[in-house]
């Protein structure tokens, strides 16, 4: 008997979401202080961190609902396509806090939301609409004042470290649009997660095998103990694979049982704000004005974007309701396929009258039934 799940409370999913975000917005304050005070090379650290969120969400895993650790041997290529984004990511991302810090960082990768909407509109033929023009040209706006292009290069961090956040957040939107074509192949979102980030850590560790033989002085396997005997700094560590990921994920997902997604997509804009005001006082990073300025056009463009989803009219949801039907038509359709095909491997042959369900029949008694109608047919 299915477990019955509480009606939607607005109130718990606007807190819940709340601290969602706050959980989240520690990513980059982690991400920062690992490569300052270890000078852990980007590779090093999305190594670690994935290694050791895979090993914490898998243990989870089994003790809850070990059926999600495995995946369709058929979805194995899209999710090592989808680790190896999420490692290309990775890389850039934790680079780019590295090179202008947490605050400029989390700002720049929030462009994701209008390259999301551009690649989902490409890829997946979704409808863009003025609301993803608009947002995608504040973005642009915002990112031009944040990578101080009038005025002669960004305050903080170099044009390197502004260029790797806005790549990014390109790999991020990739990542996202590829992560709804995993919605609808049916994988389950911690499936999803456990063998993405599985498929991620293997790249990084691939990369740093390889990295010395190809450039001198790359970061290599030595490097991945560099913090050495440091309980602190592998608790750092530890801490970034579980919370941010796992804690963060696990509220999205419950906010989304009591919140509708623009909604929620409109309180994590809330994310770079608090990570810059954890990284004032802790890392001691201060904006400037231009920053500022930038910072809040940009979240401007990606609210925008998430009010625009949220501004459906009667035309979409009769659509979205006349797919779901063809869905859950298509659906029950396979699945009777499939059934039937199960019960033929036995060398019977299954007859389909209309209103009964499936019954067996040995192949000659189908064919005496075919000959007798054939007879009737003919007097």
């Amino acid at each position: 008997m299915p477990t019955a799940h509480p009606p939607p409370d607005r109130t718990r999913g606007y807190a819940i979401a709340l601290v969602a975000t706050a959980v989240f917005a520690t990513t980059a304050i982690f991400i920062r202080h690992l490569t300052a005070t270890y000078a852990l090379a980007a590779g090093v650290l999305s190594f670690w961190r994935s290694a050791l969120l895979v090993a914490s969400l898998a243990l989870a895993l089994l003790l809850v609902r070990p059926g999600l650790l495995r995946a369709r041997r058929a979805d194995l290529g899209f999710l090592a396509g989808l680790g190896v984004v999420l490692a290309i990511f990775n890389l850039l991302w934790t680079s780019s806090v590295a090179r202008c810090g947490a605050a400029i960082a989390t700002v720049l990768v929030y462009t994701s939301g209008a390259f999301t909407a551009l690649l989902g509109h490409l890829l997946l033929r979704e409808r863009l609409g003025r609301w993803g023009m608009a947002a995608m040209l504040l973005c642009l706006l915002g990112c031009t004042l944040v990578s101080g292009a009038l005025e002669g290069g960004p305050a903080h961090g170099d044009t390197a470290g502004v260029a790797m956040g806005l790549a990014s957040g390109a790999m991020y939107a990739l990542y996202t649009v590829m992560g709804r074509a995993g919605a609808h192949r049916a994988i389950d979102p911690w499936t999803m997660v456990l063998h993405a980030f599985g498929a991620n850590a293997l790249t990084q560790l691939l990369l740093l095998a390889a990295g010395p033989l190809v450039l001198a002085g790359a970061p290599g396997l030595g490097d991945l103990l560099r913090i050495g005997p440091s309980l602190s700094g592998w608790m750092i560590l530890a801490g970034l694979a579980a919370g941010p990921t796992l804690v963060g994920f696990g509220l999205l997902n419950v906010t989304l049982r009591h919140l509708p997604s623009a909604e929620t997509g409109l309180v994590l804009t809330l994310e770079p704000a608090l990570t810059a005001a954890i990284a004032c006082p802790l890392l001691g990073e201060r904006m400037t004005g231009t920053e500022i300025l930038g910072s809040a056009v940009i979240l401007a463009g990606v609210a925008l974007l998430h009010l625009g989803e949220g501004r459906v009219g009667p035309a979409q949801r009769r659509m979205a309701a006349s797919r779901s039907a063809a869905w859950e038509r298509t659906s029950s359709v396979l699945q009777k396929a499939k059934r039937t095909m199960r019960r033929l491997g036995s060398g019977e042959a299954w007859k389909l009258e209309p209103g009964t369900h499936a019954r067996p029949c040995s192949t000659t008694s189908w064919r005496a039934k075919e000959t007798s109608s054939s007879s009737e047919r003919a007097e």
